[in-house]
Parts: C-alpha cells; sequence; structure tokens
C-alpha cells in the first residue's frame, strides 16, 4: 500500500519509516526543505510539493496528516480538498480537538472523501515500539487501511482499535493525554517528595529502578523516569516550566461540561500553569493577607 505523509518532523518521519520497513511505500512532504532532506537521507521519498504528492498516489489515495493542530490542519484540508477524489482518505494523526474533527469530517463527506481522526500516542519511541492508534470515523475506511494500522501498531491484533464515528478518535486521545497529565504530576510529587527528605539520602535513580519491576506502579512513565534520573540524577539545567498542549484543557472542560468529577487531571493541569509564573502575584497576595490578619511576618524580595 503507498501513502502519503503530510509534516515529516520527528513523529510523522517516524511513522513513515515504520511503515516503510513493513512493506508499504510512503512518499512524504513537508514545507520547510530540511524536513524533506532528512526524510530522504532516510531512504524515502520527499515530494516538492502538495500537489505532486498527490499526483504521486494511485486512487483511492490514503493522505496522513502529522501537522499542527488547529488552523494548520484546516489550512491543509482547503488545500487538499480540491485535489483529492471520492472514496479518497484523509487521517489526521495528530492531537486536533474532537469538535474539529467533526466539523471537518461533516464537511469533507460533501465532497465524498472519507476523514478519519486517529489519535496516536508513542511518541519518538514509536518507530521501534509501535504506536498506540485510536481511530474514529467510517468503519468501512477503517478496514480498508487496516493493514497501515496494523503496521503502525505495536502488534497487528494489539494496540489499535476503530474506537467510534467522528471525533471519537480525537476524544478517546483527548482523555488518554489528560490521564497522562495525572500520572506524570503523581510520579513528580512523589519524587520530589523523596528527594526533599534529605537524611535519608535517597538516590532516586535506584528507587526508579526497584519501582520498575514488580511494583504495582510501574509503567513506561516510569521508565522514563529511571532514564531520565540516570543521567541527570538533580536534574541540573532543566527549567521548573512546564508546557501543555491543549489537551489537558480540553479534557477538563469536558469533564465540567458533562458534570464529571476529574479532580486529579484538573489539578495537574493546573501544576502546569502554576510552574510558569516565576512571579506569582497570588502567592504575595497571600502573604499580604496572612501578615493582615495574623500579624505574620511577610519575607521580603
Amino acid at each position: 500500500m503507498k501513502i502519503g505523509m503530510l509534516g515529516l518532523g520527528r513523529m510523522g518521519g517516524n511513522m513513515a519509516q515504520r511503515l516503510a520497513r513493513r512493506g508499504h511505500q510512503v512518499i512524504g512532504y513537508d514545507p520547510g526543505s530540511d524536513a524533506r532532506a532528512e526524510f530522504t537521507k532516510k531512504g524515502l521519498t520527499a515530494a516538492a510539493s502538495v500537489e505532486a504528492l498527490i499526483k504521486d498516489l494511485r486512487s483511492p489515495r490514503t493522505v496522513w496528516m502529522m501537522i499542527p493542530a488547529g488552523a494548520p490542519v484546516d489550512a491543509m484540508i482547503a488545500t487538499l480538498t480540491p485535489l483529492l477524489a471520492p472514496h479518497d482518505v484523509l487521517i489526521d494523526g495528530g492531537n486536533s480537538n474532537y469538535k474539529d474533527s467533526q466539523r471537518r469530517a461533516q464537511a469533507l463527506a460533501q465532497h465524498g472523501i472519507d476523514y478519519l481522526d486517529v489519535g496516536t500516542s508513542g511518541g519518538i519511541w514509536g518507530m521501534e515500539e509501535g504506536y498506540s492508534l485510536m481511530i474514529g470515523g467510517d468503519a468501512g475506511a477503517v478496514n480498508r487501511l487496516r493493514p497501515l494500522f496494523e503496521a503502525l501498531a505495536p502488534e497487528p491484533a494489539a494496540g489499535w482499535g476503530h474506537v467510534g464515528p467522528s471525533g471519537a478518535g480525537h476524544f478517546v486521545k483527548m482523555v488518554h493525554n489528560g490521564i497522562e497529565y495525572g500520572l506524570m504530576q503523581a510520579y513528580a510529587e512523589g519524587f520530589a517528595l523523596m528527594q526533599h527528605k534529605q537524611e535519608f539520602a535517597l538516590d532516586l535513580h535506584q528507587v526508579a529502578e526497584i519501582w520498575r519491576q514488580g511494583s504495582v506502579v510501574r509503567s513506561w512513565l516510569l521508565d522514563l523516569t529511571a532514564v531520565a534520573l540516570r543521567g541527570n540524577p538533580t536534574l541540573e539545567g532543566v527549567a521548573p516550566f512546564v508546557e501543555d498542549s491543549g489537551e489537558g484543557r480540553w479534557t477538563v472542560a469536558e469533564a465540567i461540561d458533562l458534570n464529571v468529577a476529574a479532580p486529579v487531571i484538573t489539578l495537574a493541569l493546573i501544576a502546569r500553569l502554576r510552574s510558569r509564573d516565576p512571579d506569582s502575584f497570588s502567592d504575595k497576595l497571600l502573604a499580604s493577607l496572612r501578615n493582615a490578619f495574623g500579624g505574620h511576618a511577610v519575607r521580603k524580595e
């Protein structure tokens, strides 16, 4: 099977490599010439334009987008729509909002184009370990592309599935990422607690390695924690500033809309927001209030 890959960043490039290793033909495109050059160094074919990529594919075409969520996806769809034909399949493997995916699927259906929203997890390790794929959209299109999903997944029959209609794949991936926020926050808080217990002089890398084997808290995130602590036990040079890419916010908003309590995910998101304020006005106000009602000392900068 031959597919077009749009977006040749680290994730898209790795996915293309995994597909090629499993016998699929991949032609890629990225607006960045450096990304295209790196793609060709890996023995893959890069097109000079979106139009050239589409022209190189045989109908019914399959085009997989791995590009930033939001306006870039809409812009790419606007470019692709007149180039595609009925029964072609367009896949969004990025972290789009599921409501956007529903809207896009409806619009493309008017042109006879199938739109699959494929929540993709696996990060930079997916090329070797395989990707977890949560797929929303038409069941017929999913079945037709089964060989692609089987090639990308950790095992042909494991780690991927058609979870529902359009939007369902990105909805499930959104919740997945919300859970990820909570898990990472719990590990971060636990290891911080041990780091502050200085009388025991704990070797945090040793603890992580112990927990990796047989412990009920073992996980891939714990594996990555062990890797980070082995290379840099004090995390020297790492700023305590944590970004979020949007999925946690969407998960919290959805929980509120559905009247579902999600305190762990919500607090994990708030902790990330808190990490970005090195000059916290709220903390200064709290200190001032304690001084005002109780005469408690206020530390000066």
